[in-house]
């Protein structure tokens, strides 16, 4: 016996299919599933059954609703599944073979693994997409499941679609993605990256002028309905297009990138070992883990191949990126700008991305470079430039890492995000030419601190990042959570922007809690992000992802004489981080701050005054009160 989600709610048994009637037992068994082998709670459920205004009885009710479908489990003959009454609500438990969301995200993850071979990842995802057997849900009259579970589902799917037709055109079987295409592009009309697979499709079909007319078409759905341009990928589509340009093979011994589909191997890498095996450079980061041993296969030969240790891998995506458009317009600008003319030792084009920690250095980064990837066909590499435990990594290592890396040259360039640096000793040793038989990398360098130093011997360009604006964290709240339930109480989610500081760490660990209690309404995670934002802001199940962890190790590398000047500072009040002028400095020097400024734990500076974020502000304090009864205690 076999449960359907994935469509309307059934129950299988071989060629027999049992559609279960519209009712609150369905509510409840539809619940129950979705969060299969995991305890539900008994007031979620009972939201889900009834809705927001639920009867007096509903608790006894919902113990009713139970019995019932315990029956009908006994009537179609369910065995080896059960519901248990467990503390605090229920749960169901269901493996793979048994429930057809467990199987299309077990299919899922196996097609993942197997990136080597489009081939066969191409056949586990046909596989995974063809347990959905229609609308979601549709037999079930559930407003609240209908709201929070349906639209993350459909995501799911959404993104294997995206990958199914990414893996034909790079198997050059155009013709067939565009079956799918144009399905997807008139059921999801906004969503643009299948109208770029659509356009690319019908283009290498020898279909421009149908290509063009497709981005017209799109370009005035997006103006009209959402007031909005195509996005950048979309626009240099249409000017390469426009241009007859050859946007490169996509048959099955190409080499090179094209929009992030799959790269099969090219004949000599096929008989390389193991190691050496290629993967995309824009490999979804559910594929290839950030800073695995993969390896990229870019354009002209060049291998990045590789790393011995995990600290060197491809670019990953950064899911829901929102904001920053006019730092990743000018990033965007700066790195795809032609190179600059000079003698052959000159160093290669560097931008510097830097603030406070947890400001979303890293994600602007990575995001931008998947932007321009195709600006860099000898492809993209993220170099970690410190250890999980937060220790610098030497720049030797570093350096040979890369050297490993980067160890055949190729054609065109390639880009280096060098990530967490340190210092600017950690980056010298890098910004020399790394082959003088081929172009110069460009590198991207993210660091809390100012590095003036490093800019003021090397050159380079600056990319400061403070915290969002509200437009920006309103959009990073819909774009996590969902138009629905951001839009059914706005004052709300800008209410929980507000108390997050607009700080974008903030805001992420938020979405991430809020997106495990689907239940939970933004106006009552307000009252209770209120109570404390500090120490709700951390996840539970990774207590290494919260806020006041990533101050923590911020304060941590600071000097300790730095340290408690800053300590001093954040306790104080405000006209201590005041320009007095060189004649009254007051308790902590201009250079302290400076220092501090540097480190990206102020903000703003000469001639204005000096700012401390909020949440900052209010982690010293917490810290320095626990510090405080502890020693009271002693």
């Amino acid at each position: 016996m076999r449960f359907q989600l994935l469509g309307p709610l059934a129950l299988a048994d071989g060629p027999d299919t049992v559609v279960l009637q519209p009712s609150k037992p369905a509510n409840l068994l539809a619940a129950l599933l979705l969060n299969a082998n995991s305890t539900v709670s008994a007031e979620y459920l009972q939201r889900a059954v009834w809705g927001e205004e639920q009867p007096a009885t509903a608790r006894a009710a919902l113990q009713t609703c139970v019995l019932r479908l315990r029956r009908l489990f006994a009537k179609h003959g369910v065995t080896g599944t059960a519901i248990e009454a467990v503390p605090g609500g229920y749960r169901i438990t269901a493996e793979p073979p048994t429930l057809d969301l467990l199987g299309f995200r077990d299919q899922v993850r196996r097609a993942a693994g197997l990136d080597r071979d489009p081939e066969a990842e191409l056949h586990a995802l046909r596989d995974a997409l063809a347990l959905w057997q229609g609308a979601l849900l549709a037999n079930v009259r559930s407003e609240v499941l209908h709201r929070d579970e349906v639209p993350r589902l459909a995501e799911e799917r959404l993104r294997a679609v995206e990958r199914v037709c990414d893996l034909l055109l790079g198997l050059g079987r155009c013709g067939e993605a565009l079956v799918d295409l144009w399905t997807a592009t008139r059921v999801y009309p906004g969503h643009e990256r299948f109208h770029e697979q659509l356009i690319e499709a019908l283009y290498r079909t020898g279909r421009q002028s149908q290509a063009l007319a497709e981005y017209r078409r799109v370009k005035g759905f997006l103006l009209e309905e959402l007031g909005v341009d195509p996005s950048p990928s979309l626009r240099r589509l249409e000017l390469s297009i426009l241009r007859g340009e050859d946007l490169g093979s996509a048959g099955p011994d190409a080499s090179r990138v094209i929009r992030g589909e799959t790269v099969p191997l090219p004949a000599a890498a096929a008989a390389a070992p193991a190691s050496s095996v290629a993967v995309p450079v824009t490999a979804p980061a559910a594929a290839v883990p950030a800073g695995g041993a993969s390896a990229v296969a870019p354009a002209g030969g060049a291998a990045l191949a590789p790393a011995a240790v995990s600290g060197v891998g491809p670019v990953p995506a950064v899911p829901h990126f929102t904001g920053r458009t006019a730092e990743a317009a000018a990033l965007a600008a700066r790195l795809t700008e032609p190179a600059a003319a000079g003698p052959e030792d000159h160093r290669p084009l560097t931008v510097l991305v830097s603030g406070a920690p947890g400001i979303g250095k890293s994600a602007l980064a990575q995001h931008v470079a998947r932007l321009v990837r195709d600006a860099f066909p000898a492809g993209q590499l993220l170099v970690r430039m410190t250890r999980a435990d937060g220790e610098p990594r030497t720049a030797d290592e570093v350096a040979a890492e890369v050297a490993l890396a980067l160890r055949e040259p190729g054609e065109g360039r390639a880009l280096l995000i060098l990530d967490d640096v340190v210092d600017a000793d950690q980056v010298r040793p890098l910004l020399p030419p790394v082959s003088a038989d081929g172009p110069e990398p460009a590198v991207v360098v993210t660091s809390r601190m100012g590095l003036g130093g490093l800019i003021a011997t090397h050159g380079g360009w600056v990319q400061r990042l403070t915290a969002f604006t509200d437009a920006e964290s309103y959009a990073l709240l819909l774009a996590t959570l969902g138009a629905e339930r951001v839009e059914a109480e706005p004052r709300a989610a800008r209410r929980l922007a507000v108390l997050c500081g607009h700080f974008p760490a903030a805001l992420r660990i938020l979405t991430a809690r809020l997106l495990t209690r689907p239940g939970l309404r933004l106006a009552d995670a307000v009252d209770w992000l209120g109570d404390d934002p500090l120490a709700r802001l951390t996840l539970t199940d990774s207590p290494d992802h919260s806020v006041t962890g990533l101050f923590d190790r911020a304060l941590d590398r600071l000097d300790p004489r730095l340290s408690e000047a800053f300590t001093h500072l954040a306790q104080g009040p405000p006209e201590l981080l005041a320009d007095r002028g060189p004649e009254d400095e007051g308790p902590v020097p201009e250079a302290v701050r400076e220092q501090l400024a540097d480190a990206g734990l102020l903000e703003d500076g000469p001639p204005g005054p000096y700012r401390i974020h909020d949440l900052l502000r209010a982690h010293v304090r917490r810290t320095a009160r626990i510090r405080d009864r502890r020693t009271e205690k002693v």
